[in-house]
This record gives structure tokens, sequence and C-alpha cells, in this order.
């Protein structure tokens, strides 16, 4: 290949550097995997180094990086500057030419892409509070993970929107249309900062948990007619949403339809349920197929909702959401147990977040009713939440 010799600089005439200078550069993609390796690690460490820190890298596999590094020269792909030791030129510095295009050929990150794409993105445009929260934490994070990571929430509340429930595989095919795309280490992620049941995302069938004095009659397709009394269980039955769609008809009525949040707290309340109570748990931001299959069970029994959350932010959003259930069947609904004085007497608090008070200020804006705004107004004054486990 051609290559251009010339003085570094006003240098001394023994330093130059060396670089081709014509025709198109050369694919890494024939270069042996081993040359690939070490060529990563050399563009992990930036677009200029020392030779002898790139030598350093390829340990005692010398040649291995000598060869390397003619190889770049020749293909177009790096401009070495030398210095002449005794009869021979030795490299100093080497010098990638269009780091981002060879990390781009190599099917590598281009961190500095990453980054101009992450700083031209709009990373606070989630409708879902819990999502907004989510995404305020991804700037600490490396760009191109963030990038990836910002898709999936993004995705996550398209799948909210449409109402979609599913396994985590039926979730991956509609994010990344591969269901072994998401790996391990995002799912984690996605857990620890999102409650997937909430979003309609299980590991398998998800069910309604509820205990009700109350007798289902189910007529299934291709199945024979059968009925399914809720109360006949010490402490709660599970509904799938096609057990739950298979019914024609209920027997017996409800008091009140009481709602609780917390998991934990919901198997207290229902063990010690008062007679005419049903009581149901609350998933958090309440998904499609829970929404669906409580309105059915509603209206085959309907009766008034006492709904309880955590006293926070959130919770009142997720009890706003679970109550138009009940406004759409022409029922009341309240939340009694989300008074200010709950949040006041409890022993323990969090401070409120940046997130927990933007989605408050949202919240108190559009108008809450008046146990919620009393609860609002608390959050507000104290600067702290709560959660439910503290009083129910």
């Amino acid at each position: 290949m051609p290559e251009r010799i010339e003085p570094l600089g006003n240098g001394p005439p023994w330093r130059r550097r060396r670089r081709r200078f014509e025709g198109p550069r050369l694919a890494p993609d024939t270069l042996p995997a081993e040359r690939r390796q070490l060529l990563a690690r050399w563009l992990r460490r930036g677009g200029n180094s020392r030779w002898e820190t790139l030598a350093g890298d390829a340990g005692k596999a010398y040649p291995l990086a000598q060869a390397l590094l003619e190889w770049l020269v020749q293909a177009g792909w790096a401009v070495v500057s030398e210095e002449l030791r005794g009869q021979a030129w030795w490299p100093s510095k080497v010098e990638i030419v269009d780091r981002g295009a060879l990390l781009t050929a190599l099917g590598l990150p281009d961190p500095q892409a990453a980054r101009q794409a992450w700083e031209g993105t709009e990373h606070m445009h989630f409708v879902h509070p819990e999502l907004l929260a989510t995404a305020g934490t991804l700037a600490a994070l490396p760009p191109a993970r963030a990038l990836r990571r910002l898709s999936l929430l993004e995705r996550l509340e398209c799948w909210h929107a449409e109402e979609r429930s599913g396994t985590r595989r039926d979730f991956a095919w509609f994010a990344r249309g591969d269901t072994k795309s998401i790996s391990e280490a995002e799912w984690n992620w996605l857990g620890e900062q999102c409650d997937l049941a909430a979003f309609g995302i299980c590991g398998h069938t998800p069910q309604l948990l509820v205990a009700a004095p109350l007798l289902l009659h189910l007529q299934a397709r291709g199945r024979r007619p059968g009925s399914l009394a809720l109360d006949v269980s010490a402490d709660w039955i599970g509904l799938t949403p096609a057990t739950v769609a298979a019914t024609v008809h209920v027997d017996g009525g409800l008091r009140c339809w009481r709602l609780v949040e917390n998991r934990s707290s919901f198997e207290r309340v229902a063990r010690r349920r008062q007679l005419g109570d049903g009581v149901v748990w609350l998933p958090g931001f309440p998904p499609g197929w829970w929404r669906t299959a409580m309105a059915r069970l509603l209206a085959y029994a309907p009766a008034a909702a006492d709904i309880a959350c955590d006293p926070d932010p959130a919770g009142i959003a997720i009890a706003l959401e679970a109550g138009r259930i009940w406004e759409a069947a022409g029922l009341a609904w309240q939340a009694p147990e989300m008074a200010a004085e709950r949040l006041r007497g409890l022993p323990q608090r969090k401070p409120l977040t940046e997130a927990d008070r933007r989605q408050l200020e949202r919240l108190r804006a559009a108008g809450l009713p008046a146990t919620l705004a009393g609860l609002a107004a608390a959050l507000d004054e104290l600067g702290e939440k709560g959660e439910q486990e503290g009083y129910l």
C-alpha cells in the first residue's frame, strides 16, 4: 500500500509520522480473533496512545501487537509517530483515525456517538410516573447502556398504554423482536426499578387475588359449566384472567370492595376481613388484564370501593387509576385509609425524591378528592412519604 512519510511537525529529522495516504480503508472483519480482541482493548483507551502502553496490552504476545500496528497503518486506520533509535525506527505514539467508524466496523459501541445520541434525546417524556422516576436514574449510567435501557422504558410505556399482558418472553418480543433479547442484567434492573407484575409482565399467567363471599358460575368454551366459591379458602383465591372471563353469573352480594396495594397488607386484611367485604390485591398501577378482570367481577357484584395504597405520590396516582373502574361502573369509591393522619402517625418515613415532588405537583394541579388532597398537602408539608405496611 502507498505510504506517506512526513516530518513530525518542525521536529528533528529523527522523528517522523507514517500513514497510508490513498485508497479506501480495509475492513477489519478479516482480522484473526486474537487481533480483533487486542484491537478492541486498544480502542477502549481512546484515539491516541503511547506505543509502550498499547504493546503492554499484548503482554508476551509482542509480535502480535507489532503485526496489528502494521495492519492498522496499511489499512488506513492509524497514523504512527516514530523515532530513529540506532538504525531502526521505533513507534512512539499511535493515533487511531476515525475511531468511531472503526468501532462500528468491528460491531462495537461508539461511546462518543452514544454520548451525543444521549445528549440529543428527550429523557423525561414519560407519562407513567414510575417510568418517569426510573428514567431520571439513567444519567448516571454509561451513555450506550443508558440508551438501551431508555428504549426498554419507552417500549414498557407502550406496552402499558396498549393494555397488554404476558410473560417476560412476550414483552421481550414486543420490545426488541426477539424473546431472548433482554439480558439477565437488564431484567434484574427492570425488576428493581419497576413493579413488572403491575405492568402485566409475569413469569407465568397472572392472577387476580381475591377473598369474597361470592359464588362464581362459569362457562368456559369447550368445558362443562361449573361453580367456584371464593370463600371456601381460609385466606384468598387466585383467579386467572380466563377464569374471570368465563364468569356468567355471580351469587352473593358485598357491602364493600376493599382494594389493598401492598401484598403483605393485602394478606393481613384478607385473613381478617369483615362479613360482606370483598378484598382484592391491587398490584401497583393496575395493568390491563387486572382492570378487565376487576370490571367484570364488579359488573356481577357491584359495591362501593375502599382503596388503600402507600401514602406517597405514586399511591395517590394508583388509587385514582383504580377508582376510574368504579367511576365507569357508576359506583362510588373512597380512600379513608390514605388520610393525612395515617402518614403523620407512621413511625418511619422517607424523604420525597425530585420525581415524587414533580408527580405530586401534577396530581395537585389536576385536582384530587378530599381525602387524597389532604394526603397530598401533608406530603408537601412534611417532605416525606410512607409505606402502607406501617398502618395496615
